[in-house]
């Protein structure tokens, strides 16, 4: 074999050793990036769906009772500020996942506020459609947590593959960036309490 030729094998190997690892790395990450989307998506499908039976709530509420207007004034504001945040979860910042961690911690304060308020309506609390709408929304409040507990573990592998060396630096060429954990708010993780004492209604 000429010598000439030793280097130039070597020189290919590396090439496409190198070509090897670039593409793996890439490919890699788009995959766990994908997984991220769907997670982020299933979080906010579940916020939708919660969205969704708090406007039927509020609008049994005013039906079934002369109810304290500024009470459903807080309700709306807030799922309005909810509903209002959207975010692009290939390009999700710290400071994004923050704002809405916030206002939908808004809209749970202002639906504790709304159902406890409910004790002062016996006939509301009778009302088969609030029943049914306060035992949908607490599943959904238990999807909510699911999902933004899925969320961070599909996080997981994804930071793990753009942090570590020598993964970052291509993870910098190629704009992949890490992303925030879902850090709930304290409380966030009780659903609200929707049970009620029916037992009283017979005082009323």
């Amino acid at each position: 074999m000429k010598k000439w030729l030793i280097p130039v094998i070597i020189i290919a190997l590396l090439i496409f050793g190198g070509y090897s690892w670039v593409k793996g790395f890439y490919n890699n990450t788009i995959q766990l990036n994908e997984n991220v989307s769907e997670s982020w998506g299933n979080v906010q499908t579940a916020y939708q769906r919660r969205s969704d039976l708090i406007g039927n709530l509020v609008k049994t509420v005013q039906g079934a009772a002369d109810y304290e207007k500024e009470t459903l004034t807080q309700v709306i504001e807030a799922r309005a500020k909810a509903t209002s945040v959207n975010i692009d979860p290939s390009n999700i910042t710290p400071e994004q996942l923050a704002q809405f961690n916030q206002v939908q911690g808004g809209l749970s304060g202002a639906l504790k506020s709304l159902l406890v308020t409910v004790e002062r309506y016996p006939d509301l609390k009778a009302n088969q459609n609030f029943l049914k709408l306060q035992d949908e929304l607490t599943s959904t409040e238990n999807q909510i947590l699911t999902a933004r507990t899925r969320y961070n573990e599909a996080i997981k592998p994804f930071n793990n593959q753009v942090k570590t060396f020598p993964n970052n630096i291509l993870a910098g060429f190629f704009n992949f960036d890490g992303k925030p954990y879902f850090d709930a708010e304290a409380g966030a993780e009780n659903a609200p309490d929707v049970e009620f004492d029916f037992g009283n209604n017979d005082k009323e």
